[in-house]
């Protein structure tokens, strides 16, 4: 493992950039020992994934640990559904590897290009009622601590454990996750265009009627597209025609929108129009697969997020307010607004800790109008239901405001005193949000 020479990092989005020298361990063992060497030498230390972050909770100000070498499964039993995943394997590497051999995690988000350890380590999630974000499925950890230390963390270690599944890189560096996941399984797809006005009084019998819901809301319309997903038995095969899939995935949602909205960019003021026929444009379409397929969306066309999760009765309070925040200001968003739901966990800085949560995500094309005003009127709004964000995309709290919000916020912060008292992996995101 050599260091390179300091260049310019940048992660997907393309709004948090750096340059840092670069460590690309390819053991576990070299993680430890990259670590313990910047401890000793008084230097920061940050690992990154896939960048797939709209925050700076992975941006590096001196050295960056660079996982992509750590990555494929390590052992699984198909019988118990325990997997053990090196922390850098890309969700796409790993769906198709659980594929393989019978088994699929319990749930996903639409986008498969994070890495295990980024992805669960900044509280990602999918959607379902009766389901939890990725983290709760994860029953044991390997964390490689500031000094350098290797532990493995489960249930025999409740403090550590309850906060390193969700630990924002800043309790250690994770190099193993031990997943339990379920036997491969399929689900029938429904996509059906709706109105806001009949969906929103019924949205939370929608999450409750389906394995999986999600929503999406076109700014400037009242008009919605929803998803539905449910188990199917295995022998129950109606694929999505190719055609349609090239037609629906690839051309309109990424090659015709991402040059609609390069357009855009430059005529603003036909952003809510453009919406409008969008919405109309959109059409039914049933179909099944095997579980990861269905879940995962392609995502080509660049953007910024910022997502909140409020409790799940507020979730129609939310649109509400947000949509005429919209018909006020007449923004130009060229983004649906997605809308998701979770079940609790015991986490300490998930943001499913004791409460079921419907999640609001609003977007903007990263060439698009400054979403500055629409990121804090939504800010705003989430505000008023004690809205908890997620950790990877875009929001303004501080410490101060959060350790409002999680419960567990304090007795992480002291955890993390203890373990990294010299803040071998601090930077400026984890100062905000936890305290220097």
């Amino acid at each position: 493992m050599r260091s390179r020479r300091r260049h310019t990092w940048s992660n997907w989005a393309g709004n948090v950039t750096d340059s840092a020298e670069t460590l690309a361990p390819r053991t576990p063992e070299e993680v430890a020992e990259a670590v313990r060497s910047a401890a000793g030498e008084g230097r920061r230390i940050r690992p990154v994934g896939s960048g797939h972050s709209f925050t700076a909770v992975a941006q590096a100000d001196d050295l960056r640990l660079d996982l992509h070498h750590l990555s494929g499964i390590v052992s699984a039993d198909r019988h118990t559904g325990r997997v053990r995943v090196l922390a850098g394997t890309p969700l796409r590497v790993l769906n198709q590897a659980l594929d393989w051999l019978g088994l699929a995690m319990p749930n996903l988000g639409d986008i498969d290009a994070q890495t295990l350890a980024g992805a669960t380590s900044t509280g990602t999630h999918g959607t379902g009622a009766g389901l939890p974000g990725l983290a709760a499925g994860i029953v044991g950890l390997r964390l490689v601590t500031p000094d350098g230390q290797e532990r493995w963390v489960d249930e025999s270690d409740p403090e550590l454990f309850g906060a390193a599944r969700v630990g924002l890189g800043a309790l250690g560096v994770v190099t193993e996750i031990e997943l339990a996941c379920l036997p491969a399984y399929r689900l029938r797809a429904v996509e059906s265009p709706d109105e806001l006005d009949a969906v929103l009084p019924r949205i939370q019998e929608f999450f409750d009627a389906h394995r999986h819901f999600e929503m999406y809301w076109f700014p400037g319309t009242r008009r919605v597209q929803t998803k539905a997903n449910d188990l199917v038995p295995d022998e129950v095969d109606e694929p999505l025609p190719e055609w349609r899939r090239r037609l629906d995935d690839e051309l309109l949602s990424n090659t015709v929108f991402g040059a609609v909205n390069r357009v855009l960019a430059h005529v603003p003021r036909a952003v809510l129009p453009f919406n409008a026929v969008a919405a109309r444009a959109l059409s039914q379409r049933s179909y099944t697969a095997v579980s990861h397929e269905v879940f995962v969306t392609p995502r080509t066309v660049r953007f910024v997020e910022s997502e909140y999760a409020v409790p799940r009765e507020a979730v129609a309070d939310v649109l509400t307010d947000l949509h005429a925040w919209v018909e006020r200001r007449r923004e130009p968003i060229s983004f649906p607004v997605e809308v998701r739901v979770a079940a609790p966990d015991d986490i300490w800085l998930s943001t499913g800790h004791e409460r079921a949560n419907a999640y609001v995500a609003v977007h903007q094309h990263v060439r698009g109008a400054d979403p500055t005003a629409y990121f804090a009127a939504f800010e705003e709004i989430v505000a008023a239901h004690a809205g908890r964000p997620h950790w990877g995309k875009l929001h303004t709290l501080d410490a101060e405001r959060l350790s409002t919000l999680y419960p567990r916020h304090g007795d992480f912060v002291a955890l993390r005193d203890r373990l990294d008292p010299d803040r071998v992996l601090a930077n400026d995101y984890l100062d905000r949000v936890l305290g220097p």
